[in-house]
Formats: C-alpha cells, sequence, structure tokens
C-alpha cells in the first residue's frame, strides 16, 4: 500500500519521517516542546498562506480568463475547488494564530509581544508586529473574505443580486489582497524574530 496515493497517507507519513529525524539527530538533553509548538505553527502558517497566494495569484487570474473565454472551467472551480479551499483556509489562519499564540506564551513573551515591549526581550517588538499582523490577517479572513465567499459561491443558501454580488467580490479581494500584502512583512517579523533584521 501506496502511502502517497492519499493525503491523509501522505501527511501521516511526513510526520512519521519528521519524529524519525528527531530521534536520528536529537542531541543531549531532554524534548524541547516550544519546538513541537512552533513547528505546527510553520506547518499550518505554510496551509494559510499557501492558499492565500494560491487565491491571489493562481485562482482568481484563472476564473477571470475562464470568464472572459466563456469556457465552464470557472463553475467547476467555484463548486468544488474554491469551497474545500476555503474550508482549508480559514481554519489554517485560526490554527497559526492559535500555534504562535501558544508560542509566545510557552516563551513568556506573549504580552510583551503584544504590546511591542522590548523590556523584557529585545526582539519582542519584531514578533509581536508580526503577530498583531498574523490578528489583522486572521480577522480578515473570518469577518471580510469568508462571509463575502459564502455569497459569491452560493454557500449561505440566500438568493442575492448581482449587485450584492459584485461588492462581495469586491470586498473579498481587497481583503484577500491585503492579506497578501500584510503577509510579507509578517513573515520578515516570524523570521527575524530569531535572526534578527537585515540592517
Amino acid at each position: 500500500m501506496n502511502p502517497l496515493k492519499s493525503i491523509t497517507g501522505t501527511i501521516v507519513s511526513g510526520i512519521i519521517l519528521a519524529i524519525i529525524i528527531v530521534f536520528l539527530l536529537r542531541g543531549e538533553g531532554g524534548s524541547n516542546p516550544l519546538e513541537w509548538t512552533v513547528w505546527f505553527h510553520v506547518v499550518v502558517g505554510i496551509t494559510w498562506i499557501g492558499l492565500l497566494y494560491y487565491f491571489n495569484f493562481v485562482q482568481v487570474p484563472a476564473v477571470a480568463k475562464a470568464l472572459s473565454d466563456g469556457d465552464p472551467g470557472p463553475a467547476a472551480i467555484n463548486k468544488y475547488v474554491a469551497p474545500r479551499a476555503l474550508l482549508w483556509f480559514r481554519w489554517a489562519a485560526v490554527l497559526t494564530w492559535l500555534s504562535g499564540a501558544a508560542a509566545l506564551g510557552k516563551m513568556g513573551i506573549l504580552k510583551d509581544a503584544f504590546l511591542l515591549d522590548p523590556s523584557n526581550n529585545v526582539n519582542a517588538p519584531i514578533i509581536g508586529m508580526g503577530a498583531w499582523l498574523g490578528t489583522i490577517m486572521l480577522f480578515n479572513v473570518w469577518v471580510l473574505i469568508w462571509p463575502n465567499q459564502k455569497k459569491i459561491l452560493g454557500l449561505d443558501g440566500k438568493e442575492h443580486s448581482a449587485e450584492e454580488i459584485a461588492r462581495a467580490k469586491t470586498i473579498a479581494l481587497m481583503a484577500s489582497r491585503t492579506n497578501t500584502l500584510l503577509s510579507i512583512p509578517m513573515l520578515l517579523g516570524m523570521t527575524a524574530y530569531a535572526h534578527g533584521l537585515p540592517f
């Protein structure tokens, strides 16, 4: 049985391989629970931001092109692909935020990071900037993108006028583009916390 024939098998195999690598490369001493939290944060963060980039760089332009060609492709994307991608997208956003807050809590800098206070940790404002941008992005996902995507895709069970759908498309697109813009400095905050700012 090939685990690569299913997404569950692939994910479980990746986790098992990571655990094997941990045992092969572990050094002296005990476990590092913070790393498990940070690792999970990175995995779900990649899922969230990967889908964000997919929507902005692939799906939105592809649907626009398909619509301009009169091809039925958008129906397939909007009926089958988009709802599933949005499910993973919005829950990956929640898990990313929660695991990031948990990591900051385990490091003892949750309050300092959100207050951008360098008193106890000089790098707290750097990761805090990333945490605040991530919080804004989470808000955009659940308050602006998801409710409007439900209207656009007809997932809310209601009838909407063409004007309402056009407005929903604009709001969802602008919130998604805002998140794409914010993701770039947010990722800088995540990486610079451990490695320092470039300047």
